[in-house]
């Protein structure tokens, strides 16, 4: 875990940025000694926004499957893939 000095991001931006990069952790800043700030690159946020973003569909998905919601075997959901398949092909050729 880094954490650094709010003033830390006024003095050193650059390393603090470059810390994010190469770890692809984010820095926690503190203010009077308390945690007030984190800091990281945007790739990285945009890695966790979209783990958040997957977790939350499965948690979803799991809760149906709990409630009793009707799911799909690998042979159903391969069958609908080859009928999409099939009908987007068929509709691309009239086209």
């Amino acid at each position: 875990m880094n954490i650094r000095p709010s003033a830390a991001i006024r003095q050193n931006y650059n390393e603090i940025a470059e810390m994010c990069r190469k770890t692809e952790e984010p820095v926690f800043l503190t203010k009077n000694g308390e945690g007030d700030l984190v800091v990281m690159d945007i790739g990285t946020f945009n890695r966790r926004e979209k783990m958040l973003k997957l977790r939350e569909e499965l948690l979803a998905v799991e809760e149906d499957r709990l409630r009793g919601s009707k799911g799909y075997s690998v042979d159903d959901v391969a069958s609908m893939m080859r009928r999409a398949i099939r009908e987007a092909s068929a509709h691309g050729a009239a086209e």
